[in-house]
């Protein structure tokens, strides 16, 4: 059994939050838009991290990760990118991929708004933590757990961090 940690779009913005709310995470999955690589190095200092960079991510960090991250961990099949889409609305050859592997799990960012969606066509469940840090437009910021325990994902939990005054 593995507990996660998900967080996309914190765009160089460390909260101390992260720490308390992923502190009994196995991992902690970076979906892209990390800004500054120290942010990745925080957050290995709570567990062992899997990130993927996004498209605003440059230098050290896009040397650091990759566009995407396809691995299987407890059972379950999972595809990570910044920028894939989600059910009814992938990006150009997405399905093909995640039907063709198998895929369980699939992690995006980037558009900031937070997602779970089961695609009961592919047999998978997508998920978008939203973003964690303060740019962009999102009015709320957002963090997600959740738990991979023999081929089931289980136990996920929406964290609200802070609201944006109007």
């Amino acid at each position: 059994m593995k507990r996660i940690g998900l967080l996309s779009d914190t765009h160089s913005c460390w909260d101390d939050r992260y720490a308390i709310h992923f502190a009994d995470c196995d991992e902690i999955w970076h979906a892209g838009d990390i800004g500054d690589a120290d942010l990745l190095e925080r957050l290995k200092g709570i567990a062992p991290v899997r990130a993927v960079s996004g498209n605003i991510d440059h230098g050290l960090v896009t040397r650091l990760c990759p566009e995407l991250l396809e691995f299987e961990i407890e059972g379950v099949k999972v595809w990570m990118t910044h920028i894939g889409g989600y059910p009814g609305r992938y990006a150009p050859g997405v399905k093909k991929i995640l039907r063709d592997h198998g895929i369980k799990l699939m992690i995006s960012g980037h558009s900031h708004i937070l997602k779970v969606i089961p695609d009961h066509e592919l047999g998978l469940l997508h998920v978008n933590p939203g973003a964690a840090g303060h740019h962009g437009w999102q009015r709320v910021r957002t963090l997600v757990r959740l738990t991979l325990d023999q081929g089931t994902i289980k136990d996920l939990e929406v964290i609200e961090l802070a609201k944006r005054p109007v």
